[in-house]
């Protein structure tokens, strides 16, 4: 019995649903199934009833729940002492609007996660780390920002933009025949700006300047029905609920790739953010980043 199957164990209860469980774990369905089948070998019980529709905890396995999350949090205390954690403060992150649905659990046997509230715009997070109010951030940057701000980054998620149009056709457009709304504030969408501007230049794209903060919201949905063409979502759109009568379309040629980054002070010598660094970032899939239609800023600092 090893703890990472303990570990599968209790999400699997969690989630009832392998499935959802193997993608909280970032492992593929075969080998949890696998691991679960060994654990159960090795404690000669049936921890869950199955079958291709439902899954459900025997009562050998809500028995043994409680004891194996005692046992995953005395070995995550354990790990915090043996790195010299357990009388640091926890570690200070910020993000812009997506954040992974699982930190804190990434992060449980390394550190405690102090989740700033205070949510900014991606060159204002990335300032913070800089002047050290946070150690971490998820934010958009460049490598010119990376290299102003005395910062490092790694990858920690990608969004695929899409476009918004009047209508039901759901198919395909090509990016030169999509709109980008960039607005005035520079203060709010500073980043976005700088992205869409360049995307405009390497594909032809149209360009709607407005100064309403309509690159996203409602104002945006009345620019997209006025335009009367696809526009491109914001990413911080680009998940919210489809007006009626509205649809989202795949852009190709290229598609637009959006990528977020953990960033923190090239400086930074505290063993204990530089361990979460790496449980936030490891395993994380960049294939859509390698697909030969993927497009990214010259200075991404993710590009193959």
């Amino acid at each position: 019995m090893e703890l990472r199957q303990l570990r599968y164990f209790v999400t699997v209860a969690d989630e009832l649903n392998f499935g959802r469980a193997a993608e909280r774990l970032r492992i593929a369905g075969p080998s949890l199934s696998q691991q679960i089948k060994a654990l159960e070998r090795d404690l000669k019980v049936r921890l869950f009833d199955r079958d291709r529709r439902s899954v459900a905890l025997t009562a050998a396995g809500s028995a043994l729940l409680p004891r194996a999350r005692a046992l995953l949090g005395q070995a995550d205390d354990l790990r915090r002492q043996a790195l010299g954690l357990a009388s640091t403060e926890p570690v200070r992150i910020g993000y812009v609007q997506w954040c992974p649905t699982d930190w804190a659990e990434r992060a449980a046997g390394v550190a405690q996660l102090r989740v700033d509230t205070w949510v900014m715009p991606s060159h204002t997070q990335a300032a913070r780390v800089a002047d050290g109010s946070l150690d971490l951030a998820i934010c958009w940057v460049r490598t010119t920002d990376l290299a102003a701000l005395a910062l490092r980054a790694r990858l920690i998620g990608v969004d695929e933009l899409h476009a918004l149009t009047v209508g039901q056709d759901a198919s395909p457009v090509p990016a030169g025949r999509v709109t980008v709304c960039v607005d005035g504030d520079e203060a709010s969408w500073s980043s976005w700006n700088r992205y869409a501007e360049e995307f405009v230049r390497a594909t032809g794209a149209g360009l709607l300047r407005v100064d309403d903060g309509g690159v996203t919201g409602p104002t945006f949905v009345e620019h997209v029905r006025r335009v009367g063409r696809p526009v491109v979502n914001n990413p911080k759109g680009q998940n919210d609920p489809l007006p009626t009568g509205f649809t989202r379309r795949p852009i190709v040629g290229p598609t637009p790739m959006w990528t977020w980054s953990l960033v923190w002070r090239r400086d930074e010598r505290n063993p204990v953010v530089l361990a979460v660094v790496d449980a936030l970032t490891a395993g994380i899939d960049r294939s859509r980043l390698n697909a030969p239609d993927a497009w990214l800023p010259a200075d991404d600092p993710h590009r193959a």
